[in-house]
């Protein structure tokens, strides 16, 4: 089957709104891009001026996060109603979100089902720490996050996974592709195994972690690799310009 690849850029929690228009900026002609899906994860504050940028045009804009409820006492977060009015993706259950903020799968779980009540196409991002890797725990890690978040029930429409081991975020060490391609291997396999071959072959699976411009062609040269969530390249427009169409070029 054939899986449009995606390049996704998390900001995380960068930049000021002057400095998030010149980012988008110094992004024009990538929307022009032929065969790759581009989504920008601003942070909250940046939402509404980078969906404005974009508009009319064939960008995603994703939250960063987003809680379950769609209004209510929940001070300091943003529901999926209002999330919806700025964004058309989200990002559920990051390794950052799982490890200094406490989510849990089951608070995942029911994030991804809000995400799609609302009309938000999710990426469910899972991941082993470097002591679960170390221990060779990484497929049972994968294989409880991922079934967890999906429970019982169907895909939601569109899901996205992306792979993003924990020891590999913000630390400049990337896994290899063989891992990157072993992880996702598994990933599609668990998927399989809750949702049927056919639907695991439709979902697009991200390696996320340390990606840049000079080792993304390693990774999309994995079968089972779709496209990569990025963090710190994704603030510097030409690095992810040169991201973006080295995935564009995988296909």
């Amino acid at each position: 089957m054939t899986r449009t690849p995606i390049a996704a850029g998390n900001w995380k929690m960068n930049g000021t709104n002057a400095e998030a228009r010149a980012l988008c900026r110094g992004l024009a002609g990538i929307d022009a891009i032929a065969g790759v899906d581009v989504v920008l994860s601003p942070s909250f504050t940046q939402l509404g001026l980078v969906w404005d940028f974009w508009c009319g045009t064939d960008v995603h804009i994703a939250g960063q996060n987003m809680h379950t409820q769609p209004s209510g006492a929940y001070t300091g977060e943003v529901s999926p109603v209002q999330l919806a009015e700025v964004a058309d993706w989200v990002i559920v259950g990051h390794s950052e979100r799982r490890q200094f903020f406490c989510e849990d799968d089951q608070a995942l779980a029911l994030k991804l089902r809000t995400a799609e009540m609302n009309g938000l196409t999710p990426i469910l991002c899972v991941g082993e720490s470097d002591a679960e890797r170390e221990n060779k725990r990484t497929a049972n890690v994968l294989t409880r996050q991922v079934s967890i978040a999906l429970g019982d029930d169907p895909a939601p429409d569109g899901l996205v996974v992306a792979y993003e081991p924990v020891w590999a975020i913000g630390t400049g060490k990337a896994a290899t592709p063989d891992e990157a391609q072993s992880a996702c291997t598994h990933i599609r396999s668990v998927l399989s195994d809750k949702l049927g071959e056919e639907v695991a072959d439709g979902v697009r699976i991200l390696y996320g972690g340390s990606v840049k411009p000079d080792n993304i062609a390693d990774f999309m040269a994995q079968p089972d690799v779709d496209g990569a969530l990025v963090g710190g390249a994704a603030l510097d427009a030409d690095a992810f310009l040169a991201i973006t169409r080295a995935i564009a070029a995988s296909g």
